[in-house]
């Protein structure tokens, strides 16, 4: 029985319908395209129902999937499958022009920047935990974040200007 997981069916149900927004998002965040995030989202459920990990609760959870999902991330990145790859033009449906438009500023950003807005801004952590997740010093988050909002309100106004 040892190489069975340690959480039940319904546990991982519930699990992968709570986090499966923030892992996704993550992902797609680090590869530009829906295709990859999905790969990337899978690998990351699939390690979490096959881990012999003792979790004590869903913050933890969250933070184990969040650093898998970007460990997983970096990897794929520097796989050297990637770099023989040309990315797809994909079409994400949004609701209005503007979410558009600040969907592809962001993700014009470079990595360092494109996380941190995400973990943020749609995950909702603070700059601690944050640095904590990303192991680095809150002071980086800070300037991250600062610099990343820069970029945006400048490539946002060159587009909404240009309109």
């Amino acid at each position: 029985m040892s190489g069975y997981p340690l959480i039940t069916e319904d546990e991982f149900q519930r699990t992968y319908q709570q986090y499966l927004r923030t892992v996704f998002g993550i992902a797609l965040s680090y590869t530009g395209n829906d295709t990859d995030a999905c790969d990337i989202t899978q690998e990351v459920f699939i390690k979490y129902y096959t881990s012999r990990k003792k979790f004590n609760d869903d913050e933890h959870v969250k933070a184990w999937l969040i650093r898998v999902t970007v460990n997983a991330c970096k990897k794929y990145l520097l796989s050297s499958w990637i770099k023989k790859t040309v990315p797809l033009d994909e079409t994400i449906p949004f609701e209005s022009k503007e979410d558009l438009d600040l969907f592809r500023a962001v993700m014009d950003l470079p990595l360092k920047y494109r996380t941190v807005v995400h973990l943020h801004y749609y995950e909702g952590y603070s700059i601690a935990e944050i640095a904590s997740l990303l192991k680095t010093k809150e002071s980086t988050i800070k300037v991250r974040l600062m610099r990343a909002r820069s970029k945006l309100k400048e490539k946002l106004k060159e587009v909404w200007l240009d309109e």
